[in-house]
């Protein structure tokens, strides 16, 4: 049997690559296909809003959305060693968003600035996320240089889970009705990642009578919704912000091709007593009734992955103006 020859990996300086933050490694970890090798790392979906925005008297390197929570992830980049001014502005970045997470991406990190994160982590409650990832470059040979983001602190979810249940426990048991639901959609979640579809059910189950889930654009998401009361299960695509109308108009413009390629009518639901939209199909079902729930998760993850396979690409699409 013939040995096969084996390269070398060889660390690269990262200073060859990137002259500068702001000139060199900022514009390119923005470029898509680079955005998505940091997605991947994070498990976060993430779509660029801007470079260089102002966050009270500092300027952000990154600005962007996770597409499954429609909340802030805002990316600090350091070619050198972690120091304290930078840890001091994500404070302040921090300390100007109601809801976000941090990623803090460095050549290194001290030790001081990865305890530091994870104490964050840890004192603080879901509304703030903390990342520490430093950034490595190989090459083999005279092969290009790979980019390899190595992850030194992230939110503790666990300790996440555990302050929640103290909080519940502070503010009264879960109702039995939220209990349902977070039993229903847990269930779900398992569901979908039986049958592996674009719909990932690697998602935190909550208390509540609807699930997101992400699909190309942060203001829009794929939503499963129980309605105890009324007995209805619902699969919908979710539109909100300030372009949800204009981005519902558009879509209805395709009623017809969308409704042909996914074999059966939607309920166009333009909303217009508020900011949002919804596009909808439901069936009669009790979310109470547990031994039903095979049939009906069954149900909900194929719409919704029909509605991903359907809704996906027109949603890339959209072009408001």
């Amino acid at each position: 049997m013939t040995e096969r020859a084996l390269g070398r990996l060889e660390r690269v300086d990262l200073r060859e690559i990137w002259l500068s933050e702001a000139t060199g490694f900022t514009p390119w970890l923005a470029r898509p296909e680079n955005m998505a090798v940091l997605s991947e790392t994070l498990n976060i979906e993430l779509e660029l809003e801007a470079q260089e925005r102002s966050v009270g008297p500092f300027r952000a390197d990154l600005l962007c959305k996770d597409i499954g929570t429609d909340r802030w992830v805002l990316i600090e980049n350091q070619l050198e060693r972690t120091d304290h001014t930078h840890l001091g502005q994500l404070l302040t970045y921090a300390s100007g968003l109601e809801a976000v997470t941090i990623v803090w991406i460095a050549a290194r990190f001290t030790e001081e600035h990865r305890s530091t994160l994870d104490w964050l982590n840890k004192i603080t409650d879901e509304s703030f996320r903390f990342f520490g990832l430093e950034v490595e470059l190989w090459r083999i040979g005279t092969s290009p240089a790979a980019p390899k983001f190595n992850v030194v602190s992230k939110p503790n979810e666990w300790s996440h889970s555990v302050a929640t249940a103290a909080r519940v426990i502070d503010d009264g048991e879960l109702s039995e009705r939220r209990q349902l639901q977070l039993r229903y959609w847990t269930a779900f979640n398992a569901k979908l990642e039986t049958i592996g579809g674009p719909v990932s059910g690697r998602r935190k189950a909550q208390p509540r009578a609807w699930m997101g889930y992400p699909i190309s654009r942060s203001s829009m998401s794929l939503n499963g919704v129980i309605v105890v009361g009324r007995r209805r299960l619902r699969a919908e695509l979710y539109l909100r912000g300030p372009q949800a109308k204009r981005f519902f108009a558009l879509l209805f413009e395709q009623k017809t091709d969308i409704e042909r390629e996914l074999g059966f009518g939607l309920d166009w639901q333009e909303l217009p007593e508020g900011q949002d939209s919804r596009i909808a199909f439901s069936i009669d079902a009790d979310p109470a009734n547990e031994s039903d729930w095979p049939r009906q998760h069954d149900w909900l993850a194929t719409r919704l992955n029909e509605f991903h396979r359907v809704f996906s690409p027109r949603v890339r699409d959209l072009e408001p103006e």
